[in-house]
């Protein structure tokens, strides 16, 4: 009993602080309301998307690649050279030289690629609504929701696949002095920020503004490009020195994991936008009856409930132990 008391006085007093402190109630919030939100059931399939596309990607890329650097060796072994010669399957194939431009392979990788970004962009809007409690009713309907996937898909797949090329610039061009490398590196991730904003944008209720969306735009792109960073150093320093099988799963598993962190890290910093637009902190440690929530619990129950709403008809009402004290957002008093 005794330890159990001090565990109690210790998490009172843990509370108190980081209500007294707005960054660390902040970040606690944040992390408090994306594990009431089940995000990361989301973020699991926005990873498996995202994985399932990128060697039909490569396919099409690495086919493209034999046409258009044909006459154009030393940029083609470059690529080669990269990390894109890295990846099971296609990667030795380039090495080798054996994989050859087919336009039904193209055709093929490309149906393949475009289904399954499209089901990444989907999950995102999924998740997008969730994190700002949009009822059901006010979400994009069946027709509208796929043709929303398959633009962003084009314009920010098309952005991600510019920012990669200038981070890659960072090391392709290492030999013409530190000033280039620092400026490819600010560039990728100027187009990382500028893409995550206009992606939250889209993805976004059309009620929230572009100004609420900033801080977590401008979080992501400067993680985004640290992540860039760590998978570089991970293939550069630790798969080439690896055997071919171990290679093989190592990178696979990095892989898989690069993309699970990279998804992670922007749905946390889309988060992060939705608890300081809507004021969600600071949140209360401790859910026992004798602990009455904060002012921010409440709104953040609401909000989670509200995005529940399936019909145009229907209402939801929350109600606290103490209602006259804690009216519910319904509550005409």
């Amino acid at each position: 009993m005794a330890r159990w008391a001090e565990v109690s006085d210790w998490k009172r007093s843990l509370d108190r602080w980081q209500r007294r402190h707005g960054p660390a109630g902040f970040v606690f919030a944040v992390f408090r309301k994306y594990s009431e939100d089940q995000v990361g059931y989301v973020a699991a399939a926005i990873a498996y998307y995202a994985f399932f596309s990128i060697f039909p990607l490569l396919l099409v890329f690495t086919t493209v690649l034999g046409f258009v650097l044909d006459r154009h060796g030393h940029l083609y072994r470059s690529l080669i050279d990269s990390a894109l010669g890295q990846f099971p399957v296609i990667g030795p194939q380039l090495h080798t030289h054996s994989l050859s431009g087919s336009a039904f392979g193209v055709a093929v990788g490309l149906v393949l690629a475009v289904w399954a970004g499209m089901r990444v962009f989907m999950a995102a809007e999924d998740a997008m609504n969730r994190l700002w409690g949009v009822p059901f009713p006010r979400r994009p309907g069946f027709l509208r929701a796929r043709l929303r996937a398959l633009g962003l898909l084009v314009l920010l797949g098309g952005g991600v696949l510019a920012a990669t090329v200038l981070a890659s610039l960072a090391t392709f061009g290492a030999s013409y002095g530190t000033a280039w490398k620092i400026g490819s590196m600010l560039l990728s991730t100027l187009l990382n920020i500028g893409l995550f904003w206009v992606g939250l944008r889209l993805l976004t209720a059309k009620d929230v503004s572009w100004h609420a969306l900033r801080g977590g735009a401008i979080a992501a792109g400067i993680a985004y490009e640290v992540l860039q960073a760590v998978g570089g150093f991970y293939v550069g320093h630790v798969l080439t020195s690896a055997s071919n099988t171990y290679g093989t799963f190592a990178l696979v598993i990095g892989l898989l994991s690069w993309i699970y962190l990279s998804v992670h890290t922007t749905l946390l910093a889309a988060e992060g936008n939705v608890v300081a637009t809507r004021r969600l902190w600071p949140r209360s440690l401790s859910t026992a009856p004798d602990r009455p929530p904060t002012e921010a619990d409440r709104r953040a129950l609401e909000q989670q409930l509200t995005g529940d709403e399936r019909r145009p008809d229907e209402q939801i009402d929350v109600e606290f132990a103490n209602p006259r004290s804690h009216p519910s957002r319904h509550d005409p008093s």
